[in-house]
């Protein structure tokens, strides 16, 4: 009896770890993809950052290397501030650059992705004030990438490996990187479900309704609250179900990547929110199994599209890959020691997580000296490597309903008053443009004016006097005056379900950020008409 019931249990536990595998299965052609998007979405966002490479990161800037520090946790990684000039600035950003066409090409795959990963997290660290969740993800992806065997197809590595790439990959490492992706969503669904203009579909025209962070088709979608408010309820019970991602296995789990794939694409043609749609659909690629990619293949077929066409092309390409010097040590101890530390690693990752899931959340932490605190230091290491998870608050609990912008009233040592971050027009309180978002001369402007609200407001940062005194120093008329003083002006406008496309009905209210006086006088307040 006791012998039937311990192979019940036997079959019953290989059933279950069969099914868990399953439902975590990556393809290795997914993985190649995500590597590629990886690399793409490094290159892209070193090109977007090069427009404001004086302004935010040359250290000439408003953003000095003390401020950054300042507003990074002490033990913070950067390669970053080992840089003294803005030449040696952008010869780092020259090397990210190198290292993510590495990524791309897929050559020393898994250590082009740590070193990229370093360059990622350095990155955000030199200039903390201009970050979102786009980059948080980013940081969170590129971390569980490091695990992944990213080179398995499609690479430089595959190539020079001399044997069959394996077809998919279903370690644990593929169960955390899917589950960041689901943490993420269900976390944002659990902080939405607090609040009633979420679980009532009106949060999303009201989102729609910001002028300063939405552009190209908002402005037409937001003619349609209706069916705005049917599409946010979707995204909000979508959010809900995304466990279902990892449990669902094959051809299951295509509607739900669909949806997922179109949300994110509709947040990329309205939402002004930075790299955020397109990290995330390089996440979703993770939930392409085996089967997505054969139906595709059938699909393809059926379309008259003959996948042996690209037989000769791709030749070309591993000729050009088997060129490629293979800088290998063959050593038998060499491979021992890196399958043990990969293991190591992985044992680390998962031991970590256990302990703070146990000192965290459960009871059982209580039982331990708070001296010890290891989940705190297992946090402060995180810290220090920018992967800690955020809340994951995304447009939550409470959405955004008002509009914001930004009035800099500044006197000139003429006299004249005059409004200098708004192309010097003459000081006043409309809107300078009607379409908010064009005040931000790139998307992450606009976050770091949010970081300039919070230090002027909240006293977080010391980001305001810096932008203060960068316009005393840089700014100067066509006939030679200079400014002498200027007082930071905030204007919001309410937006209701009534005033989602017609601004000029909103209420709104102005208040002071900042007010700075350039030659360290106590600076008078420079008020804005009145309507």
């Amino acid at each position: 009896m006791s012998r039937e019931l311990s192979q019940q249990a036997r079959a019953i536990g290989e059933r279950i770890q069969t099914n868990f595998r399953d439902c975590i299965r990556i393809d290795t052609r997914s993985l190649a993809v995500f590597r590629i998007f990886l690399g793409a979405l490094v290159l892209a966002d070193l090109v977007l950052r090069s427009r404001n490479f004086a302004f935010f990161y040359s250290g000439e800037g408003v953003v000095p290397q003390e401020l950054a520090v300042e507003m990074t946790a002490e033990n913070a990684f950067s390669l970053y501030y080992y840089a003294s000039s803005p030449t040696q600035i952008a010869a780092l950003m020259v090397i990210q650059a190198l290292f993510a066409l590495q990524l791309i090409v897929g050559y020393k795959t898994r250590l082009a992705t740590i070193l990229s990963f370093l360059f990622v997290i350095s990155l955000d660290h030199h200039n903390p004030l201009v970050l979102s969740y786009a980059d948080t993800l980013f940081r969170l992806l590129f971390f569980w990438a490091i695990f992944l065997p990213l080179g398995e197809r499609w690479s430089v590595d595959a190539v020079h490996a001399d044997r069959e790439p394996r077809p998919s990959f279903a370690g644990i490492m593929a169960f955390f990187a899917m589950g960041q992706m689901v943490y993420m969503y269900f976390l944002n669904w659990y902080h939405k479900s607090q609040e009633s203009l979420w679980t009532s579909g009106e949060a999303t025209p009201l989102i729609m309704g910001l002028d300063d962070m939405t552009f190209l088709l908002a402005e037409y979608v937001r003619e349609f609250p209706t069916l705005l408010e049917y599409g946010g309820l979707l995204w909000y019970y979508m959010l809900m179900l995304s466990p279902l991602l990892i449990i669902l296995i094959g051809r299951q789990r295509y509607p739900l990547i669909l949806l997922f794939v179109g949300g994110h694409a509709m947040f990329a043609v309205t939402v002004r929110i930075g790299a955020f749609p397109y990290v995330a659909l390089a996440g979703l690629v993770l939930f392409f199994q085996p089967q997505l990619w054969r139906d595709a293949e059938l699909a393809a077929r059926r379309l008259g599209i003959d996948p042996a066409a690209y037989t000769e092309w791709t030749a070309d390409l591993e000729r050009i890959a088997a060129r490629v010097p293979r800088v290998r040590i063959d050593e038998p101890q060499i491979t021992t020691a890196k399958a043990h530390l990969y293991n190591v690693g992985v044992g680390v990752i998962v031991l970590s997580l256990i302990i703070v899931t146990l000192f965290a959340y459960l009871p059982a932490g209580n039982a331990v000296n708070e001296a010890v605190s290891p989940d705190e230091q297992i946090e402060d290491r995180a810290v220090a490597l920018n992967i800690d998870q955020p809340e994951w608050s995304v447009f939550a609990p409470t959405p955004r309903t008002s509009d914001n912008y930004f009035v800099f009233a500044a006197e000139t040592t003429d006299g004249e008053y005059v409004d200098v971050y708004n192309d010097d027009r003459e000081v006043t309180r409309e809107r300078p443009y009607d379409e908010l978002q064009q005040q931000y001369s790139t998307y992450r402007e606009r976050f770091y004016m949010n970081s300039v609200r919070r230090g002027g407001l909240h006293d977080r940062n010391d980001a305001p006097s810096h932008l203060a005194a960068h316009y005393c120093e840089t700014w100067q008329s066509d006939n030679g005056a200079e400014l002498e003083q200027l007082t930071v002006h905030r204007i919001v406008e309410s937006i209701t379900m009534d005033t989602i496309s017609d601004p000029d009905e909103r209420d709104s209210r102005s208040g002071i950020i900042y007010e700075y006086h350039c030659h360290g006088e106590e600076p008078e307040t420079i008020p804005l008409p009145r309507e």
